[in-house]
C-alpha cells in the first residue's frame, strides 16, 4: 500500500503535468497547429477524389496536383462570395438596424412605461449603443473576416495537404518493413479502422453540412430573404457547433426576417421548416450515417466548445466535435483507451449491445 500510493500521486502529477504542457503547445503553437488541423479535415474531405483518381491510374504526382487544383478552385470561389457578402452586408444592414431600433421605441411607447421605467429598461440593454455602433454587423463580418483571415496560412495548409495526402499511399509498406508479421497485422488494422472511421466521419458531416445550407439557402432565396449566402454559410458553419450554433443562427435569421417583411407569418414559418429540416438531419440522418461516431456526451460537447473556443476561438469552436469526434474513433480502436471512449459518449449501452451481437 505505502508503494501504491506513492505512484498514484505521481501519476496524478504526471497527469496533470501532461494536461499544462498540451495546453501551453495548443495555445502557444496556434498559428502551426491550427492550420494543421484544418489541413487534416480538407484532407479527409478531398481524400476519396484523390483515391478515385489513384484508382484510375493517375500518377501519385498528378493526383495530388488535380486534388490541390480543385481545393484552390473552390476556396478561390467561396473566399470571393464570402469578401463581397460580407461587404454587402456592412453596406445595407444598417438600416435593418434603424428599423429595429425604432420598432423598440415603438413598443416602449405603447407599453406606457414610466420615464424611470424605460430609463431603467434602456440602461439594462443598451439597445442603442448595441445597434448605433454596428455591434452586431461587426459580429457577422467578423466570423467572415475570421475565416477569411485564414487565408494568411493558404500556403501552410496547401503545403500540410500535399504532404498528408502522399503518406496516404506508402504507410501500409512502412509498417511492413518496420514491425513483425504479428505486430504488422494488429498495427495495420488499427490505423485502418482509425482512419475509415475519421475519414467518413469528416468527409460524411461535410457533405451533409453542405447540403443542408444548400437547401436552406434555397427555401430563404425562394422567399426572398436578403443575405442569403451569408445565412447559407452561417448555418454551414454552424453546423459543427453541436445544439448552440444552429440554435443561434435560428434565431438571428427570424429576427432579421421580422425586420425585413415587418410580419411575423413567413419568418414563423421559414423558421418551423428549418427546425424540422434540421432535426431530421441531426436525429434521423446522422446517427444512420454514422452510428457510433457522432455518439458524444452533451457535457464533453459543452466542455469541448469552451475549451477549444478559449485555445482558437471561433475556429475553435468549429473544431471542436470534429476534433473530440477523432479522438473518439481513436481511443475505440485502442485496446488500452476504449474504456475512455465508451466514457466520452452520450449512450454506453450501445457499445454493450455490440459486444452481445459478437
Amino acid at each position: 500500500m505505502s508503494d501504491s500510493n506513492p505512484n498514484k500521486f505521481l501519476n496524478v502529477v504526471a497527469g496533470i503535468f501532461l494536461m499544462g504542457f498540451i495546453f501551453f503547445v495548443l495555445k502557444e503553437l496556434q498559428a502551426i497547429l491550427l492550420p494543421l488541423f484544418i489541413a487534416l479535415i480538407i484532407s479527409f474531405v478531398f481524400l476519396p477524389f484523390y483515391n478515385f483518381l489513384i484508382s484510375k491510374k493517375f500518377p501519385s504526382a498528378l493526383a495530388i496536383a488535380l486534388t490541390i487544383l480543385c481545393i484552390l478552385l473552390i476556396s478561390n470561389i467561396a473566399s470571393v462570395f464570402m469578401i463581397t457578402s460580407a461587404n454587402t452586408f456592412s453596406a445595407e444592414f444598417p438600416r435593418y438596424e434603424l428599423k429595429f431600433l425604432n420598432i423598440y421605441e415603438d413598443l416602449i411607447v405603447k407599453l406606457n412605461l414610466s420615464d424611470k421605467e424605460v430609463e431603467s429598461i434602456n440602461k439594462s440593454l443598451d439597445v442603442k449603443k448595441l445597434l448605433m455602433s454596428g455591434s452586431f454587423t461587426s459580429l457577422i463580418t467578423g466570423i467572415f473576416a475570421t475565416i477569411t483571415g485564414l487565408l494568411g496560412n493558404y500556403v501552410l495548409i496547401l503545403f500540410y495537404i500535399i504532404f498528408i495526402l502522399s503518406e496516404t499511399k506508402g504507410i501500409r509498406e512502412r509498417i511492413s518493413a518496420a514491425f513483425s508479421k504479428k505486430n504488422e497485422e494488429t498495427l495495420i488494422r488499427t490505423i485502418i479502422d482509425i482512419f475509415s472511421g475519421v475519414k467518413s466521419y469528416i468527409a460524411g458531416k461535410t457533405l451533409l453540412s453542405l447540403i443542408q445550407a444548400v437547401i436552406i439557402g434555397i427555401i430563404l432565396w425562394t422567399c426572398g430573404v436578403d443575405f442569403v449566402f451569408i445565412w447559407a454559410f452561417l448555418f454551414f458553419l454552424s453546423d459543427f457547433i453541436p445544439n448552440i450554433g444552429s440554435l443561434v443562427v435560428t434565431v438571428l435569421l427570424a429576427t432579421f426576417m421580422l425586420l425585413q417583411f415587418e410580419s411575423i407569418l413567413l419568418p414563423a414559418i421559414v423558421v418551423a421548416v428549418l427546425i424540422v429540416i434540421q432535426n431530421l438531419k441531426g436525429n434521423i440522418l446522422e446517427p444512420k450515417i454514422f452510428g457510433e461516431r457522432l455518439d458524444l456526451s452533451p457535457l464533453l460537447l459543452l466542455f469541448s466548445l469552451i475549451f477549444w473556443g478559449y485555445i482558437w476561438g471561433i475556429i475553435g469552436m468549429i473544431l471542436s466535435v470534429p476534433i473530440m469526434s477523432m479522438i473518439k474513433i481513436i481511443f475505440m480502436n485502442i485496446p488500452a483507451t476504449k474504456p475512455y471512449a465508451i466514457l466520452m459518449s452520450n449512450n454506453p449501452l450501445t457499445e454493450k449491445k455490440r459486444k452481445k451481437k459478437l
